[in-house]
């Protein structure tokens, strides 16, 4: 069994409060794990208005679908979050 993790760092320019910061992230959270069946949740920078840290998680037999799947979640973040920038990211695989 492995087990992909995957942080990502975001940065919400513009965004004024943590009100419009969760607006801004609730799509994405609600968004990925219904188009690449993966656990999501902010793992981070909870209370910070124009940063976020998210945590993304899948399990599989294969490593390199784990992984693949990953990279295509944050190139989907890059895409169809344009509001938002994805300013770093690290893939873990156990």
């Amino acid at each position: 069994m492995i087990i992909g993790a995957c942080v990502v760092r975001l940065h919400l320019p513009g965004n004024d409060s943590l009100k419009g910061k969760r607006g801004r992230l609730k799509p994405i959270l609600v968004r990925l794990p219904r188009e690449f069946n993966l656990a999501v949740a902010e793992t981070d920078l909870q209370d910070v208005w124009q940063s976020a840290e998210i945590g993304l998680v899948t399990v599989s037999t294969d490593v390199g679908l784990v992984h693949s799947l990953l990279e295509k979640s944050v190139q989907w973040i890059e895409r169809y979050a344009p509001d938002v920038e994805v300013v770093d990211h690290k893939i873990e695989l156990r």
